[in-house]
């Protein structure tokens, strides 16, 4: 009961010392941990080819915890496409998808947001959506695919639409 005790003042002088330190720091540093005010990673993946032919490119992925995408998915092809991964959405924390268009100046136009969880995609022919996430869990996934189904009855990862992502 005494090393308890005598533990007690030494564990509250240690964490008042923390508070106090930081409350010394620079605000951006205090905000180091705060994914809101982190500038996001890009990655760009296309869904499909202008050929016709059903790809990621790329197909291999890597992400680390922690740190804030914005993964664009642009469709490049005729046909519309999924990205689609169970193992990914359970891995990472979505802040947002959003669907997005070149406006008149040629910027990104926002034209709608979602938030939640998010296990798929559809992105039309020529158009693009962003998804906003943090990875939170490392593995290797290998479910990612897309799961529309051709005229000739085989699914687009039937016909290799299928990819890995890599979280560290």
């Amino acid at each position: 009961m005494v090393a308890k005790e005598c533990r007690a003042p030494a564990t509250r002088r240690s964490l008042v010392l923390a508070v106090a330190a930081a409350a010394a720091l620079p605000r951006a540093a205090r905000a180091a941990g705060d994914m809101t005010r982190q500038e996001p990673t890009e990655t760009v993946v296309e869904l499909g080819r202008p050929d016709g032919a059903h790809a990621f490119h790329p197909n291999r992925l890597r992400f680390e915890t922690g740190r804030l995408y914005r993964l664009v998915l642009r469709n490049v092809s005729r046909d519309p496409h999924y990205f689609t991964s169970d193992e990914f959405a359970a891995r990472v924390f979505t802040r947002k998808v959003q669907v997005t268009q070149a406006g008149p100046d040629g910027r990104r136009v926002t034209l709608a947001e979602f938030k939640g969880a998010i296990r798929e995609i559809e992105v039309y022919p020529g158009h693009a959506a962003e998804w906003w996430f943090v990875p939170v869990a490392t593995g290797r996934i290998t479910d990612l695919r897309c799961g529309i189904v051709g005229a000739d009855g085989r699914s687009h990862a039937q016909h290799g639409m299928t990819g890995e992502i890599e979280i560290v």
